[in-house]
């Protein structure tokens, strides 16, 4: 007999799940060592190097590895893990040594200045992604962490959350977002955690702080989004007198060219040239 609560259930998602096919057919444009993602990995490096300058980092789900190349080129000592043997296959020779193959859920062998994570956990049951958060905590005291809350269609989405729910995550390890880092140029869902040992209060008073900045920047974009629909509505309800306007002008245009050719038939007539000489006398 099946199991009625089987189709409930998220598929199994592996190693298997991210071969070949995954790579070239699921991820947008195909994931390869092409010029558009080197491009993209190397501005995440340089800013990475610009705004944290960490001696080591991890790249927890590095892929074919391309993060860990543009940091190794900056001078960082950085590493990789994944759990698909495809992409680890993949990893240039340059930086092969740098990266395995595994589970970013198992204990790392190492502490690091900072870890990054890109849009992985949302492929691991529950679970797994807690206790890779988990073990993210254990090993470093700086994160950055990226994973879609809105792409449930890809197959391997099996634990898609809004970014509150990460937040939580990482907070019940005491790590808070740092809410003065824009990391846009990720996603724009991308967070830095950072292990914060201050009072709660101090850490309330800079989520309100940025609350506060996002919410008038708002309302000021809802009072020129307004001003605009004012200056539109105005423009559409002027569009009759307008119209009118038109007709007129296009009404007087046409009397005065006919005025016009009147007056040339007039001048060209037997009476007018007449008229003319008699005048001239």
């Amino acid at each position: 007999m099946s199991d009625p609560t089987s189709a409930l259930r998220p598929p199994a998602v592996g190693d298997a799940s991210f071969d070949a096919y995954y790579y070239a057919h699921c991820c947008g444009d195909p994931y390869t060592r092409s010029e558009t993602l080197l491009r993209f990995f190397a501005g995440i490096a340089d800013r990475i190097v610009a705004d944290i300058n960490p001696k080591t980092a991890l790249d927890a789900g590095c892929a074919i590895g391309l993060l860990v190349e543009a940091l190794r080129a900056r001078g960082v000592d950085a590493t990789g893990i994944d759990l698909s043997s495809y992409a680890i296959g993949q990893v240039p020779e340059s930086v092969r040594a740098y990266c395995r193959h595994g589970s970013i859920a198992d204990e790392f062998p190492a502490r690091y200045d900072l870890i990054v994570s890109l849009e992985v956990v949302e492929h691991m049951p529950a679970r797994e992604a807690e206790a890779a958060i988990s073990n993210f905590c254990r090993h470093a005291d700086d994160v950055l962490f990226s994973s879609s809350p809105l792409d449930y269609k890809e197959p391997t989405h099996i634990n898609v959350h809004p970014p509150e729910y990460w937040a939580e995550a990482f907070a019940r390890h005491g790590f808070y977002r740092d809410v003065d880092v824009d990391l846009s140029h990720i996603t724009p869902w991308a967070a830095r955690f950072r292990r914060r040992t201050e009072p709660a209060h101090r850490i309330v008073r800079d989520y309100e702080r940025r609350f506060w900045e996002l919410a008038l920047e708002n309302a000021h974009r809802r009072e020129h989004a307004s001003g605009l629909q004012r200056e539109v509505q105005e423009m559409q309800d002027a569009r009759p007198a307008l119209a009118q306007a038109r007709r007129e002008l296009a009404d007087a245009t046409t009397a005065l060219a006919q005025a016009r050719d009147r007056i040339a038939h007039m001048e060209r007539s037997l009476f007018w040239r007449v008229r003319s000489l008699f005048r001239r006398q």
